[in-house]
Order: structure tokens, then sequence, then C-alpha cells
């Protein structure tokens, strides 16, 4: 299972949300880059990322940050958060980021999900954020009605390697992950499913190993030095426990 910490970018900072609620945004670190080479240093390959001022205007808004960060870090850095045309897209890949992650669009843009896996293949993820089972979109503010399990086979369909899913209820809130939504899209999809929200500690990475997702997102944990990386890393990389 891969291990990917985050650092979710707004006016310019490192913060982290509390169930997605804007005003909640606290911030958790000083300079992102020093952040990500600590985490680098930690035994992370990867580094997921959001633009918070994108997932709500629809545009790239922090996008220096992140090609700073994908040129400097030595990590592979996954990134969602207003991508929502092929030329976003285009202007990331080109410039080092290693995965693009679609979300609203998902939801309201099916077509450019297909138009992106033509093109871009396994670089496209989908996010896929959900309140009580319901995907939402536009950066988590409008309920699009559409059950999270149909959404992610719906995905499937279109030839979607890997879904990124979070139950908002859970995202930073440090009480643990919603491990029965993650089980069941685990299992309803062979989509590799990469868990975020809700993870506090090593006992959390316990269960979603057992669960056999591909990855698991940790960003709170990290900062408030209840998750340890470097060790979430180690038992992550090494042997499934019978």
């Amino acid at each position: 299972m891969i291990i990917y910490p985050a650092i979710d970018i707004k006016d310019g900072e490192c913060v982290r949300l509390y169930q997605g609620v804007m005003k909640t945004a606290e911030k958790v670190a000083s300079d992102a880059l020093e952040t990500a080479l600590s985490f680098k240093a930690a035994g992370a390959k990867w580094l997921h990322m959001v633009d918070l001022n994108g997932a709500i205007s629809g545009k790239r808004v922090n996008s220096d940050i992140f090609l700073e960060i994908a040129k400097k870090s030595g990590l592979k850095v996954q990134l969602g958060g207003g991508i929502r045309t092929i030329e976003d897209i285009e202007f990331y890949l080109e410039k080092g980021i290693s995965r693009l992650i679609l979300g609203s669009a998902a939801i309201v843009n099916p077509a450019l999900v297909e138009e992106a896996l033509k093109l871009f293949g396994d670089k496209i993820a989908v996010g896929i954020d959900a309140k009580g089972g319901k995907a939402a979109s536009d950066g988590w503010v409008k309920d699009s009605g559409l059950d999270y399990i149909e959404l992610a086979k719906k995905m499937e369909g279109l030839g979607v390697a890997c879904i990124i899913y979070t139950d908002i209820g859970c995202d930073g809130m440090l009480k643990g992950p919603n491990l029965e939504q993650l089980d069941k899209i685990n299992n309803s999809v062979s989509c590799d499913i990469i868990a975020s929200g809700g993870v506090t500690d090593l006992n959390d990475i316990k269960e979603l190993k057992k669960l056999q997702l591909y990855g698991a997102i940790c960003g709170r944990s990290i900062y408030s030095g209840s998750l340890d990386l470097k060790e979430a890393v180690a038992y992550a990389q090494g042997p499934q426990e019978v």
C-alpha cells in the first residue's frame, strides 16, 4: 500500500480543513517545499496535493507552488482541485506533475474524463467525495445526488484505473476512515482505490491495509503528530499481515 502525505494549498499557504469547509482552514506548515522535503526524508515516494482555491473557482490558482514541488522535492505529485479542461491537464503534466485528479468533472463533465483517459491514460485519476454516500462536487459544496458506488462503476466503465475516495464526514476529523464504505467501493470496481479522510494513527493504516486498498492519504494526522509518517510508510510497504 502506498502512503500519500497531503499538502492542501489555500491562498498560497499549507492548510487543513475540517470536513471540507473552507472557513475552517487552519495553517499547518510555514513552507510547502520544506514540508514536502520532510515527507521525502520520512520515506514517502508520492505527495498528494490539492488546490483548494481551484476546487472552488474551477481554475488553476496556486500552480506555481505545485510545479516548484514537483521540480524540487524528488516526490511524485498527485494533484487535484480546479482541473476542468484538457488544457489544464496538459499544463500540469508537461511541467512535471505525475498524476491529476478529476473530481467535479467526473460528475458534471464525464466526456472530459473519457477524453483525458484516451490522451493521458493512467496519469488521470478520479476523485469521488461523498456525504452520506452521495457524491459531491465543486469543492464539496454541491450534492450531485449520485450514489458513490454508481459513480465509481460509471468511471470504471470509462476506463479509470485509480479512484481516490473520500467520506467528507471523516475528513480532517481524526476519528478514523469509513472502513465500510471503502471496503464496499474496493469490492465493487476493479479500479485501484486510494482512501482519503479520517486517518488518525498507525492502527488506521493497519485496517486499511487489511482491506487491500491501493493507497491511503494522510494529512492532519501527520501534522498533529498522531501518525508517524516514517512508521506508516514502513508498515504500508512491508509484507501483508495475516
